[in-house]
């Protein structure tokens, strides 16, 4: 069942009226918005005809609760429904927000060009509702499956690279799997890796690191 997200409370003061208020959605002061609706009044000789104070109290969302209420809202709309969106809360560089559910093969796309997309777009609903974070999108595990596979085979062909002397080109990849290889070889000594091509045709290119 979802919270409630506003609730509307009377009483003889503001502060009694949001007390109660907070208090029946389960909150912190810090956690809503508030709208004085009326101010209180008093009435003849302080006691006929006089007015309580009414609030509005409404629970704050989060720029976090927003990118993935997007999604969830996003993936309805494309059809798929029965998904999940989580993301974590923890103070770092990034904010990672997870797709889970069946049938969510759309919200990947060829080449993973559909979840960049949404990546890019879920980042716009985060940065405009405050957020300053990174943001990072996976589905189902996709990216970290695919990252792990980019790492193996940007290995294999470095090792290509190196007994026949050649550059390998790699097929076309979004930004993040340009990195993940790119970060993949940046150790070896051996190997130089650079991007070459326009988006959203851009390549890795492994090729050996020339003598100075």
């Amino acid at each position: 069942m979802q919270s409630r997200q506003s609730i509307e409370k009377t009483a003889r003061t503001v502060d009694e009226a949001v007390d109660a208020a907070i208090a029946e959605l389960g909150l912190a002061r810090h956690q809503v918005d508030l709208l004085v609706l009326e101010e209180p009044t008093k009435g003849l000789f302080g006691i006929l005809g006089g007015k309580m104070a009414r609030v509005k109290v409404t629970r704050r969302v989060s720029p976090e609760e927003k990118a993935a209420s997007f999604l969830s809202e996003l993936a309805e709309h494309m059809g798929i429904q029965g998904v999940t969106c989580t993301y974590n809360t923890a103070e770092n560089e990034n904010y990672h927000i997870e797709i889970t559910g069946a049938n969510t093969s759309r919200l990947i796309g060829k080449r993973g060009q559909t979840i960049e997309a949404l990546q890019i777009l879920a980042a716009v609903v985060y940065s405009r509702a405050g957020g300053s974070r990174r943001v990072l999108l996976d589905v189902n595990r996709y990216r970290a499956k695919r990252e792990q596979s980019l790492i193996e085979l940007a290995l294999k062909l470095a090792d290509k690279t190196k007994s026949s002397g050649r550059r390998v080109i790699m097929e076309p990849m979004g930004a993040y799997e340009r990195r993940a290889v790119h970060m993949a070889l940046q150790d070896d000594k051996q190997i130089v890796t650079y991007s070459e091509g326009d988006e959203p045709y851009r390549k890795v290119v492994i090729a050996l690191r020339q003598e100075d």
